[in-house]
């Protein structure tokens, strides 16, 4: 019996016959390379390398196109969002009075504007808007929206209240851009002078107008860096810029003898009425204009509310027939000529003449007069019969070198030359009605022209308004250089030129003190007591259309004292309601004007009754009220800069000028033979004198304190006005809303005379 085999050792030997069994795989065969003399593992570098070389060119193209191509348009977009010119433009300049007293000047106020492209809350612009300007919604979201423009204003000047509340409101787009306004402290004081300027600060009438280059800031372009929000960062490139502030003018004008005048008219008118009225004074021995006044008012503050004819500088622009006040340039023009003597007579027909069939008529019928007396009564008829005994030429050729009938060169804009037609277009009848002033007419600028030749002794001399810089001949009073538009034929001579003679002044002027001071003349009124004044009144018709109308013109020319004249006053009231002659209605204003204006420069005789130094006093403390009630504007921050004092007359208070008195001149406090002696005096209106004390007790009795006032906190408005309650104004410095210094301190005593009064301003924070 075979013997059977474990399983695991059948299992092997069956395995091991298996593997003998199976052939053996044959090995591998190698693969051919496709290109076998190719190294490629080079090719492989390669390829990486022009890879990365074919990126990096396009990476250079793209910096190129980015940096060269299209980099300049670029830098612009950028310079555009972040960068921006600007056109900076400087203050314009103060206009000061002889003192230094501001009479306009541009201050600091903003404007509100929007920036749309920078706006990037709509809903918040737009609630800011409306709530802060009052702007309906849809309206401040049509502006903030509006991405085609880049820059809109939204509202010019707005008030410090509001300009604060955007400011702290900080709203990207919404933005506060500086600007200034004009501001005229003393309101409606000379404002037909000054004239106003737009809302640009360019000059519009006036003197803002013939002096807007002189007092136009300089303009020069700025580069500033801008935020995301629109707001300038700081100047890019040269930091501050230089001063650009237009220049300063000094006028002749002295504010104290101006408020003189406006209050006289201002009273005249009152008592009397009339369509308009004006009044000028002049400082005999300079020529200097201290008064410029008319009425109706005009505040320049506020020009839109004033129509065109109160806004017109009608002293200067509007020309009419004059009437009897060129009756003493007739009797001149014969004295020097020799054709009458003081004494000549001549018949006065009772009252009416006939004259190629046209009667000329007297206001009170006279039959033989003297010369003298013609102009004492003031006779149409023999101021005629003078002037045909004259003749045309002659008479012309005086009225010509006189000044009519070509402008007077002072450096006004619009100025009128009036109308004087030449002597050989005369008839018989012009001649005559020439002879007292009517058939030609003149602007009271001539009349104060061709009476300041009476006045000088017979030489005529110019009239002046301006005051040049640093005392020089040349600057702003060139009329040439300011466009006063006197196309070359202005009266302004180079040299003074004698017209008349020393003595046939001395006559003249003599008849015209007979005018005022002796019984019967029609100048009776402008008598002041303690004075000698010489003046003329004057009563012309109006014409109206062909004819002469029922208007009439009244005026009054006097010169006081008259022996030495010191001061000129000429007043005229356009169609006056109550009475239509100059004798009763101009000549009591130039009497109030002549006694305030010799009270404020100390020439008044002790004579004088202390009742009229009084109110003198008065009215002097009602002037510096006037500095505080320019409503409306934030003018009333209205100081004598450094930079104006540095225009004003450099004379020093009670100190003569070497060339403004006259050879042969009393000085100040002298008297001449048969005048009052008058008080103490100053040669150059400047200042006032102390007051006596009497009057000084008389005036505080009103119930003023003489504690300083506490401004501390207060705005600046405010500030001035309970200064300007005790009569003065302070000098103010610094920039911003509110007061946070003031010296003296508050509850201290009031200085003495010539104390100075400073504020600080910063702002709310």
């Amino acid at each position: 019996m075979a013997r059977i085999k474990p399983t695991v050792a059948l299992r092997n030997e069956r395995a091991g016959r298996n593997k003998r069994k199976r052939p053996a795989a044959p090995a591998p065969r190698a693969k051919k390379p496709l290109f076998p003399s190719v190294n490629w593992g080079k090719v492989r570098l390669w390829g990486v390398g022009l890879v990365f070389a074919g990126l990096w060119i396009l990476l250079w193209g793209r910096a190129y196109q980015v940096q060269i191509i299209r980099g300049p348009r670029y830098a612009e977009e950028a310079r555009r969002a972040h960068v921006a010119t600007e056109v900076a433009t400087g203050r314009r300049g103060s206009i000061v009075d002889r003192n230094g007293n501001v009479l306009a000047k541009s201050v600091d106020v903003s404007s509100v504007a929007v920036r749309p492209g920078n706006v990037t809350d709509p809903d918040g612009a737009t609630k800011l808007l409306s709530s802060a300007l009052g702007i309906p919604a849809p309206k401040a979201r049509k502006i903030v929206t509006d991405q085609k423009r880049g820059f809109v204003w939204v509202e010019r000047k707005v008030n410090p209240r509001v300009a604060e509340v955007i400011r702290k409101a900080d709203v990207p787009g919404v933005s506060l851009v500086r600007e200034y306004e004009r501001a005229y402290p003393f309101k409606h004081l000379a404002g037909q002078l000054l004239g106003f300027v737009n809302v640009d600060e360019k000059g519009i009438e006036g003197l803002e107008l013939a002096f807007n280059d002189h007092l136009s800031g300089q303009q020069k372009s700025r580069v500033v860096q801008r935020d995301a929000a629109g707001r300038r960062l700081h100047s890019a490139a040269t930091g501050e810029m230089e001063d650009l502030t237009g220049e300063n003018l000094t006028l002749t004008i002295d504010t104290q003898v101006q408020f003189f005048a406006e209050s006289a008219l201002s009273s005249g008118i009152g008592a009397f009425g009339a369509r308009w009225a004006a009044c000028m004074v002049v400082d005999v021995p300079s020529g200097d204009i201290l008064a410029w006044a008319e009425y109706p008012f005009f505040n320049p503050n506020r020009p839109a509310e004033a129509n065109l004819f109160t806004r017109r500088n009608k002293t200067a622009m509007d020309a009419l027939e004059q009437g009897s006040t060129i009756k003493p340039f007739l009797m001149a023009a014969a004295l020097q000529e020799k054709v009458i003597t003081p004494d000549s007579q001549y018949d006065c027909e009772k009252g009416k003449w006939k004259l190629r069939n046209v009667v000329i008529r007297d206001t009170s019928p006279h039959g033989t007069l003297t010369a003298r007396d013609i102009l004492k009564v003031s006779s149409n008829i023999g101021s005629a019969k003078i002037g045909m005994a004259l003749g045309a030429a002659k008479y012309y050729g005086y009225l010509q070198r006189l000044g009519f009938g070509v402008r007077t060169g002072l450096p006004l804009a619009g100025e009128n030359k009036g109308i004087v037609r030449p002597a050989k277009q005369w008839v018989d009848i012009d001649l005559a009605t020439a002879s007292f002033g009517q058939s030609f007419s003149a602007t009271i600028v001539q009349m104060a022209q061709a009476y300041l030749c009476l006045a000088n002794d017979g030489v005529k001399k110019n009239l002046r308004l301006v005051i040049p810089n640093n005392g020089s001949n040349t600057g702003p009073n060139n009329a040439a250089a300011n466009g006063s538009g006197n196309d070359g034929k202005a009266g302004q001579t180079a040299e003074p030129e004698r017209i008349f003679s020393v003595e046939v002044m001395r006559q003249v002027r003599e008849m015209l003190r007979s005018a005022v001071e002796d019984t019967g003349g029609t100048g009776r009124r402008a008598h002041i007591d303690g004075l000698v004044v010489g003046g003329k009144t004057g009563t012309a018709q109006k014409a109206s259309g062909d004819a002469y109308g029922a208007g009439r013109v009244a005026s009054f020319v006097g010169m006081v004292p008259v022996e030495e004249p010191r001061y000129l006053v000429i007043v005229l009231l356009d169609e006056p309601e109550k009475n239509q002659y100059g004798g009763f209605v101009a000549a009591p204003i130039f009497k109030n004007v002549a006694l305030h204006t010799m009270a404020y420069h100390g020439l008044l005789p002790e004579s004088t009754p202390a009742q009229a130094l009084i109110e003198f006093e008065r009215e002097k403390k009602a002037l510096a009220a006037e500095a505080a009630a320019a409503e409306n504007t934030p003018a009333l921050a209205a100081v004598v800069p450094e930079a104006a004092r540095s225009h004003t007359d450099k004379t020093k208070p009670g100190q003569t000028k070497p060339d403004q008195t006259k050879p042969g001149a009393a000085k100040p406090g002298q008297a001449k033979p048969g005048q009052a002696k008058p008080g103490p005096a100053k040669a150059e209106p400047a200042k006032a004198e102390p007051a006596k004390p009497e009057l000084v007790n008389a005036v505080q009795a009103d119930g003023q304190d003489n504690i300083v006032p506490a401004v501390v906190g207060l705005s600046v408005r405010k500030a001035v006005e309970n200064f300007a309650r005790k009569g003065i104004v302070p000098e103010i410095k610094g920039e911003g809303a509110v007061v946070i210094r003031q010296t003296p301190e508050a509850g201290h005593p009031l200085p003495g005379a010539g104390g100075k009064f400073t504020i600080w301003l910063g702002d709310n924070s």
